[in-house]
C-alpha cells in the first residue's frame, strides 16, 4: 500500500552509515574486516576486488545478518563483473529491498543504485523489456515514493515505452497504475489497475492500489469494495487494521 505523508528528504550518507555499523561490531570482527579490506595487492586488481566484494557481502549476510551491506557489496561485485546475469541479479535484489525501505533518504539512495544497475544490464541486452519495466519501477518505488514528482514521471515515461510495444505487459500496467496513484492521476490509475485486476484477479498489490485510486478520486463505494476484498485476500490482522483506518477516512 502507498505510504502517507512522504516527502523528499536529505541525501543518505553511506560512508557514515557503514562506519557506524563497523564500530558496533565486536573487536575480532572489526579486525577481520580490516584484514579483508587491505587484502587487495598488486597484480590482477580487478579480480581481487571482485573476490573482496563477494567476501564482504558474505560476511555481512552470514555473520552479521545486515541486508543493506550484503546488497551493497553484491552490487559492487556485479558492476566489476559487468555481465547481464550479475547486474540483473544485483539490480533486482536492490529493487526488492528498496520497496520495503522505510527511511526516505536511504530509499532514494538505493533507487539510484538500482537505476545504475538496470541501465548497465539494458546496455548489454537492449531488447529486454522486463529490465525496462524494472528500471521504470526504480523511479516510481524509489524517489517517487518520497514525494519526488519528477522521478515518478520519469518512471511513467519509461514504462509507457514498454506499453507502446506490448499493452499486455501486466507488470508495466501495474506500476503505471501505482505511478498514477502517487502522482494523483486517479482516473488513469483506475484504468490501468482495472486492466491488471481483470487479467489477474488475485493480484493483491493491484487490488490494494486500486482501492487507493478510487479513494483518491472520491469514489467511496468502489474504494470500500476493493478495500474489503483486499482484507479478505490478505487475512492479516495488521493489514486489516491499516485498511480499516483508511476506510474510516472515507466515511
Amino acid at each position: 500500500m502507498p505510504g502517507a505523508g512522504m516527502s523528499a528528504t536529505t541525501q543518505f550518507n553511506w560512508v557514515n552509515y557503514l562506519q557506524t555499523a563497523k564500530q558496533k561490531l565486536p573487536v575480532y570482527q572489526q579486525a577481520y574486516l580490516d584484514n579483508l579490506e587491505n587484502s587487495v595487492k598488486r597484480g590482477d586488481v580487478k579480480e581481487q576486488q571482485i573476490k573482496l566484494n563477494n567476501q564482504l557481502a558474505s560476511f555481512w549476510k552470514d555473520s552479521v545478518h545486515q541486508t543493506d551491506f550484503y546488497i551493497f557489496y553484491t552490487t559492487e561485485a556485479a558492476k566489476l563483473v559487468n555481465s547481464e546475469k550479475n547486474l540483473t541479479f544485483a539490480a533486482r535484489l536492490t529493487l526488492r529491498d528498496l520497496r520495503n525501505e522505510e527511511d526516505n533518504a536511504k530509499r532514494g539512495w538505493k533507487a539510484d543504485r538500482a537505476v545504475e544497475l538496470f541501465e548497465k544490464a539494458i546496455e548489454l541486452n537492449p531488447n529486454n523489456d522486463s529490465l525496462k519495466v524494472e528500471l521504470g519501477s526504480c523511479y516510481v518505488f524509489g524517489k517517487g515514493m518520497t514525494g519526488d514528482a519528477q522521478s515518478t514521471m520519469k518512471g511513467i515515461q519509461q514504462l509507457l515505452q514498454v506499453i507502446k510495444k506490448d499493452s499486455a505487459n501486466m507488470e508495466a500496467q501495474l506500476v503505471l497504475g501505482i505511478g498514477g496513484v502517487i502522482s494523483t492521476q486517479y482516473d488513469k490509475a483506475v484504468e490501468r489497475l482495472q486492466t491488471v485486476v481483470s487479467r489477474e484477479p488475485n493480484n493483491i498489490e493491484a487490488i490494494s492500489w486500486l482501492a487507493d485510486a478510487y479513494a483518491g478520486k472520491g469514489d467511496k463505494a468502489n474504494a470500500l469494495k476493493w478495500y474489503e476484498k483486499s482484507k479478505r485476500m490478505v487475512n492479516d490482522p495488521a493489514y486489516t487494521k491499516e485498511v480499516d483506518e483508511r476506510i474510516k477516512m472515507l466515511k
